[in-house]
């Protein structure tokens, strides 16, 4: 048996309790390692899909659409298309992202010209072109296809507010 004194004469440790404290040491490290304190694998955040920007700009788009539209009734018959285009522009990469858009409601935008309005659309129809375009040239080939149909559609946008 493992009744004998480990080495240390005179300090009472025999065998037996060297090992009991060490199995116990061991389920204790068992117990806290399963508990995940020692998993790292899902301490760190998951990085912003590089697709994101896209999405955000979609969104963007559509509110300012929707707040064009409002303050210009005049507008509202050609800008209503446009800011439909970029909400489901906005689901389809929602949906390939993974994630659940924002409902966006539209709020109201002080009252200006129609010429600055749609003056304004344009420019941003022609900045979140680009970011689209880019996107486009840095995403995998299953991507392209989607990115690159809404870089095309903004540009048309951009068109038809000249």
């Amino acid at each position: 048996m493992f009744t004998d004194p480990v080495g240390i004469t005179g300090s009472g440790y025999t065998r037996r309790r060297v090992l009991g404290g060490a199995a116990g040491a061991t389920l204790s490290m068992t117990a806290a390692a399963g508990c995940g304190l020692f998993d790292d694998d899902d301490t760190k955040p998951k990085a912003p899909d590089p697709l994101q920007p896209v999405l955000d700009e979609a969104l963007t788009l559509a509110a300012a659409y929707d707040r064009a539209a409002l303050a210009q009734p005049t507008l509202s018959a050609r800008l209503t298309p446009l800011a439909a285009d970029h909400r489901a522009h906005a689901a389809e990469l929602a949906k390939l992202i993974g994630e659940t858009p924002p409902s966006a409601a539209a709020s109201s935008a002080p009252a200006s010209d129609a010429a600055a309005t749609v003056a304004a659309l344009r420019k941003s129809e022609q900045t979140a072109q680009k970011t689209a375009a880019a996107a486009c040239r840095q995403t995998s080939a299953a991507r392209a296809a989607l990115v690159g149909s809404i870089a095309a559609c903004r540009a048309t946008h951009a068109e038809a507010l000249r």
